[in-house]
């Protein structure tokens, strides 16, 4: 019977495969050049390779640094109401963020319905690269009632918003909202280190203050390998 070779970046995704389970998180792999000359392929086959690595979480590349094994994938439970950054520190990850836009603008028929506010509401609009330990985890769209502006005084690349609510007397206390997924567009493939297209895990959730008044309406585009929702469900009698 005739044996079938599998494509070359089958087998350099493979063989990096075994090095990453041998790896500990950080530690550096070959580059796309020093994989041409180890199988002898183009860069164009290796980077095939590395991509498809990269989008099921099992390594990221930083820009002018290389390519390095990912964390293990960050487990969340989503009974509970955390920020980002409770949830990175729970797990013993350095939370951090960097800031792609901020500002106060006339809200979509969808933010002000979702924060309860009148047609043609402003809205703070806020927009996060969300970091786990270096790595890009999430890209984070806020939306709150304008009347929270003052959260814009905080340093929200390195203060958790919740924290910036809480100063401003809106204690976030209770949220509902859904989960879908979505393929990465080529800017959010960019900020988050992944190929074009690959999966994102998508949360939209509309967060009350200790008032129940709606204070913060987010969607937050997560890299499904390296963030699991965990849930737990019982089965109800009848």
């Amino acid at each position: 019977m005739k044996t079938t070779t599998p494509p070359a970046y089958v087998i350099i995704e493979r063989e990096l495969r075994k090095t990453i389970a041998k790896a500990q998180p950080g530690d550096p792999l070959p580059s796309d050049a020093e994989l041409c000359r180890r199988f002898g392929v183009s860069r164009m086959t290796a980077r095939q390779a590395v991509q498809r690595l990269a989008a099921d979480g099992l390594l990221y590349r930083v820009s002018g640094r290389g390519t390095f094994v990912a964390q293990t994938p960050v487990h969340r439970r989503i009974n509970t109401l955390l920020s980002f950054t409770e949830e990175m520190r729970r797990r013993g990850l350095k939370a951090g963020s960097r800031m792609l836009e901020s500002g106060v603008r006339a809200g979509t028929d969808h933010e002000v319905v979702a924060l309860q506010l009148p047609v043609g509401g402003l809205v703070v609009a806020i927009q996060r690269l969300r970091l786990a330990d270096g790595v890009p985890m999430a890209v984070e769209n806020v939306r709150l009632p304008a009347v929270c502006a003052g959260v814009l005084e905080a340093d929200l690349e390195e203060t958790s918003l919740f924290v910036a609510l809480e100063a401003i007397g809106r204690t976030p206390t209770r949220a509902h909202g859904t989960l879908t997924a979505a393929a990465a567009d080529v800017q959010e493939a960019q900020w988050l280190n992944v190929p074009t297209g690959a999966p994102l895990l998508i949360e939209q959730r509309t967060i009350h203050d200790q008032a129940d008044a709606p204070v913060e309406f987010t969607e937050s585009r997560y890299v499904g390998g390296r963030y699991l929702f965990d849930l737990e469900l019982l089965r109800q009698p009848g």
